[in-house]
């Protein structure tokens, strides 16, 4: 396994880009597929050069910067980003949970294909939308990103709403076990026929400190906290305890985005009568033909326009719902980043030239390089 991670972190080094399944695609940098080597073939030459995965600075160098750039959606991350990513040789390692899904394009707002232009961009359409992708896949994908950025010499700047998936890569997961879709199968079931909190008294005899912090009603954490348990042979809150896998060899400048909030709920209002203007409800039918009524069509924007599509919800109704629900995601994200650590937060939006101003000044400083940057 740890071979397998040094060959995928070798050819991050050398500009690959790393897949799900452990293989790694190089990119000829014309925006060509390249040729896919396998995870195996890597580990092997690594495993043979004696390569070590984890080491990014040399002896009695300073570790590497990676720059985190946080704040509610339609802040204005990615154009931040852009912009600090044309001067420092930044590439971004995108932070967003449907983003990675191919052909959700409308409606998770990412970056458009002229923007991915300027800058190398990564974890955007690494999945299906009906293919499961998990925090800590996310994680590991996105550990290898960072690292083969630094190797390069270039600055990473992950840019993202997510806050599972940002806390997932810099202080780690639980080393849980896998996922049983039989076991699971199995407690949905007892669940249904049992009704109530019957999940919740299940997990009070296996783990009570990991009941009292899950709702009762929610069913999935609670069948994941009783996998946990018969998976490991141990309580989940004892693995809790046993520590995470938090993100090493970088120094982290976290850089929040703080515009004034009623702005920002009038440019979030926009923005989702837009992506439906543009072609969300169109998007999400061709989805659903593909793929069915998949799980990560019930994310904000698509669950609204796979109403239009059902006829359950009028054109108009659906962009009132996804409105508010842009409303109340920015509000969960402001609740989230807040507990960041360490955040320098700037109070504009990201395409603010105060905004791009101070955030040049703070990773200027990062950089130890106080007389002056050399532009890309």
């Amino acid at each position: 396994a740890g071979a397998a991670a040094a060959g995928v972190c070798a050819a991050a080094a050398v500009g690959g880009v790393v897949d799900r399944a452990g293989g790694v695609g190089v990119s000829a940098g014309d925006g060509s597929a390249g040729v896919v080597v396998s995870g195996g073939l890597v580990a092997a030459l690594v495993v043979a050069s004696g390569w070590d995965a984890g080491s990014v600075a040399g002896p009695g160098e300073r570790e590497p910067l990676a720059v985190l750039l946080l704040g509610p959606t339609g802040s204005g991350k990615t154009t931040l980003a852009l912009a600090l990513g044309g001067e420092f040789r930044g590439e971004v390692v995108s932070c967003d949970s449907v983003a990675v899904y191919r052909g959700m394009d409308i409606g998770s707002a990412k970056p458009s294909v002229a923007e991915r232009s300027q800058l190398p961009h990564h974890l955007i359409d690494v999945a299906e939308p009906n293919e499961e992708f998990s925090a800590g896949e996310y994680s590991r994908l996105a550990r290898a990103a960072l690292r083969g950025i630094a190797l390069r010499g270039g600055l990473p700047l992950v840019t993202g709403g997510t806050g599972l998936y940002l806390r997932a890569l810099t202080m780690g997961l639980f080393a849980g076990p896998e996922r049983r879709p039989e076991l699971r199968a199995r407690l949905l079931s007892s669940q249904e026929k049992h009704g109530g909190v019957w999940l919740r008294r299940v997990l009070e005899r296996m783990d009570g400190k990991a009941a009292e912090r899950i709702h009762g009603k929610d069913i999935p954490k609670l069948i994941r906290a009783i996998e946990v348990c018969v998976s490991a042979g141990r309580p989940m809150s004892e693995l809790l305890a046993s520590g995470r896998d938090a993100l090493t060899g970088f120094r982290l400048l976290r850089i929040g985005l703080a515009p004034p909030r009623e702005a920002l709920y009038a440019r979030l209002n926009a923005r989702a009568e837009k992506m439906f203007r543009d072609g969300l409800v169109e998007e999400t039918r061709g989805l659903l033909a593909r793929f069915g009524a998949v799980r990560s069509l019930e994310t904000l924007g698509y669950r609204q326009a796979a109403s239009v599509v059902r006829g359950e919800r009028t054109l108009e109704e659906a962009i009132v719902a996804a409105q508010q629900g842009h409303r109340n995601y920015a509000k969960r994200q402001w609740t989230w980043f807040r507990r960041e650590p360490d955040v320098h937060w700037i109070e504009g939006f990201g395409e603010a030239g105060e905004t791009i101003a101070r955030a040049r000044e703070l990773v200027i400083r990062s950089l130890d390089c106080l007389d002056g940057c050399v532009p890309r």
